[in-house]
């Protein structure tokens, strides 16, 4: 069973959406997690910056409102939150340090939409997800799901896990499970098969090769939840595709309104696809819904190292 007890959500200001807010809340008070609300500035102190009471009102009243349209009550009384306010030009390296700092459990951040062109230089949400010591939960201000974050509970309906039998997707699955238990949600497990390349020997093209390798996967992704496994939604569907991945795990999630797509990545090494990007990148620039990217938890310590971190000033409110 996984467990979030800590939730570290970033925020910018003024915000275009405070869907990440909402989420990040309600996922806060289905575990009885404490939320930190973060915030970065350049230069504190300053002519137009925030001030520590501005910050701290501004909070409390995004999620009073957002709390309202769900319950009707004040979520700073309902809720284990609090503000975090960082000096600092480096807002990536530093929501990695501060999430180590605290040994925060889940990251949950808005990514904007971006053009090509710029995707090549990467985003705070990218740099943040392939360094974080935990999962992160990314978001976009104009995707589907809507429904999922409209109650007082986080309740999405379809849950997509893009597996590839990794000890990472592995993990991805085990976040999935958790989420869709609570929320009664259909598990959608989704296994996107190679296309035979013309270096591979012809025996690879032949419709009996391609059919037992299809079996095969198809095989796995049900041991991967087994049928005796005892869950109350038992609404598990298996998905075997062929193709380029984030293709189609894009199209699969936009064919089935799907509100919550959870993958697994290999770590930060990722060499020259930090330039063309990989599956992961691709997948959160153009999901539909948001996405959790899973990470192991890496332990608290003094020794861990955020690279291009700059000194900061922390003010706890």
């Amino acid at each position: 069973m996984i467990k979030i007890e800590r939730i570290l959500c970033p925020v910018d200001l003024p915000l275009n959406s405070d869907g990440p807010l909402r989420y990040a809340a309600k996922l806060a008070r289905a575990h009885g997690a404490k939320l930190c609300v973060w915030h970065c500035e350049e230069e504190l102190a300053t002519e137009g910056s925030v001030t520590r009471s501005e910050f701290e009102a501004t909070i409390k009243k995004l999620l009073a409102d957002s709390h309202s349209r769900g319950s009707g009550n004040d979520a700073s009384s309902s809720l284990d939150w609090e503000n975090i306010l960082i000096e600092g030009s480096n807002p990536a390296a530093a929501i990695t340090r501060e999430a180590a700092e605290r040994g925060v459990d889940l990251i949950v951040m808005c990514s904007r939409r971006r053009p090509l062109r710029a995707a090549l230089l990467g985003s705070t949400a990218e740099h943040v997800y392939r360094h974080a010591p935990c999962p992160v939960l990314i978001t976009h201000p104009d995707q589907q799901g809507e429904a999922a974050i409209s109650s007082e509970t986080i309740r999405p309906r379809r849950v997509l896990v893009a597996h590839d039998f990794s000890d990472y997707s592995e993990l991805a699955l085990s976040y999935a499970r958790t989420l869709a238990r609570e929320s009664q949600a259909e598990l959608h497990l989704l296994h996107v098969l190679a296309l035979p390349v013309l270096s591979e020997p012809e025996l690879a093209w032949m419709p009996s090769s391609v059919e037992e390798t299809h079996h095969k996967a198809a095989r796995a992704l049900q041991n991967a939840v087994p049928d005796g496994e005892a869950y109350p939604w038992r609404n598990v569907k298996h998905i075997v595709r062929r193709g380029q991945p984030y293709r189609e795990i894009l199209a699969y999630a936009r064919e089935n309104e799907i509100e919550l797509i959870l993958m697994g990545v290999h770590g930060a090494g990722f060499g020259m696809r930090k330039l063309f990007g990989s599956n992961v990148d691709r997948v959160i620039r153009q999901s539909p819904c948001p996405t959790l990217v899973a990470r192991p938890l890496k332990p608290q310590g003094p020794s861990l190292q955020i690279e291009n971190s700059n000194d900061q000033r922390r003010i706890d409110l």
